[in-house]
């Protein structure tokens, strides 16, 4: 089984990348998936996908996300919604390239405010590029990090059976 995390933050080093390789871990480890599983940092890819030439990096990580059973998407909130990285990102895939795919939608944010914009923005474009979501996305406050063994591991326990339920119905391949 393949896990792949994307990180939508155009920072290096940022908290929302932390919070997502942690995040897959705990999913993963309550699946039953032990092991490595792939990042694709769009902060190292971010100067890549604003010319219009080919790049075998962008490439290797589209192949990623399309070959993924599961996939954890992160990005922080900005504006109310994920980063224009990983739109940028996404926009590459056609319709239907992760059929074979179970997404978990994750938004970092400073403000409850932006708690639906995990729902209302990143969710419906992992569904329109054919993934299935089977449980709410994660929106995480920063105030929430302190405790976020806590968190991933309440979050972990809500969606991993819905996850491995999706996984043995064959939505991956």
């Amino acid at each position: 089984m393949s896990i792949v995390t994307v990180v939508g933050n155009p920072r290096a080093g940022s908290r929302t990348y932390d919070v997502a390789v942690q995040a897959t871990r705990t999913v993963a480890r309550r699946i039953g998936r032990e092991g490595p599983s792939e990042i694709v940092d769009l902060s190292a890819l971010a100067p890549l996908l604003s010319v219009p030439a080919a790049s075998s990096a962008v490439e290797a990580a589209l192949e990623l996300l399309t070959r993924a059973d599961v996939l954890v998407v992160a990005s922080p909130t900005y504006k109310g919604a994920y980063t224009g990285l990983l739109k940028t990102f996404l926009d590459r895939l056609p319709g239907g390239a992760l059929a074979s795919t179970v997404a978990l939608p994750l938004l970092v944010m400073g403000d409850a405010r932006h708690a639906l914009a995990v729902e209302v923005h990143l969710r419906p474009l992992l569904v329109e590029l054919g993934a299935t979501v089977p449980t709410p996305g994660l929106a995480l406050l920063e105030s929430e990090l302190p405790d976020l063994d806590a968190v991933l591991g309440r979050w972990a326990g809500r969606v991993a059976p819905q996850v491995a339920a999706a996984l043995r119905e064959g939505a991956p391949s």
